[in-house]
């Protein structure tokens, strides 16, 4: 019943935002400062994404939003579950566009809200259309804003990371922008630890200390990648510790 509850409440909420669909697009964007605009596309965004978090039961819980930059950054999180991306639309405290799969692209009103959210579609067959979407990235990024990636590629569908592809990290250096580590914990009980049914989790969302230009400058982007997997893997950890601690 509750599968049937969050597949029919994102259903009807895609439905009920096509008409803000078209407000947005009739938006004249030279009339906003960078992030107006990314806040003003990004609230229905968040608005759809909390509906969803609800409807399927579970709860958010947030810390670490002292160390997000007043900057553009790239945020890079650790990819659980499909909820990862619903999580973060509606509980990050920054508007932001992400690297999604081109297969995205099939899904028209989805595919198009995300286009004028500024997200990017990779096709990672495609050399020339990935060099092609990383140097939009990278525009988008120096003009002010902000990118999220997964570096994992796939969902983990639990707590064990894969490894991460350092080559997404060339967003940020060429930029020159902070890079901000993300924690997600706990969506893939939401979904995928059921076998497609939904079931309520409690969902935590870690916001690291960032990764200034300052630090990285002479750092490879494999090292850039292992300081930033390293720093959510401590934020894992604290996690448990602290989790340990409430049982005792």
């Amino acid at each position: 019943m509750r599968t049937i509850r969050v597949f029919a409440t994102a259903i009807g909420y895609i439905i009920y935002l096509m008409p803000f669909l078209r407000k947005v697009k009739a938006t004249a964007k030279e009339d906003y400062q960078v992030r107006e605009y990314d806040e003003f596309v990004h609230q229905y965004a968040r608005n759809f994404s909390r509906k969803v978090m609800k409807a399927s039961g579970s709860k958010v819980v947030i810390s670490g939003e002292e160390n997000l930059p007043e900057s553009s950054f790239l945020l890079v999180s650790n990819h659980q579950a499909n909820f990862d991306i619903i999580t973060l639309l509606g509980y990050f405290n920054r508007p932001f566009g992400f690297v999604a799969k081109v297969e995205l692209k099939r899904l028209p009103v989805v595919r198009s809200w995300m286009s004028e959210m500024g997200c990017l579609f990779l096709d990672r067959k495609d050399r020339r259309q990935s060099l092609k979407t990383f140097k939009e990235g990278i525009q988008l990024l120096k003009d002010g804003h902000h990118l999220a990636i997964f570096p994992e590629g796939t969902r983990s569908k639990g707590r064990e990371m894969n490894d991460f592809k350092s080559g997404s990290f060339s967003l940020a250096k060429k930029a020159n922008v902070p890079v901000v580590p993300v924690m997600i914990d706990g969506t893939y009980e939401i979904m995928e630890a059921n076998g497609g049914k939904m079931k309520p989790s409690t969902v935590h969302l870690t916001i690291c200390a960032p990764i200034e230009p300052s630090d990285y400058e002479t750092m490879t982007l494999e090292e850039i990648s292992k300081e930033t997997r390293h720093r959510i893997e401590q934020a894992q950890r604290n996690l448990k510790e602290t989790r340990s601690y409430q049982v005792i």
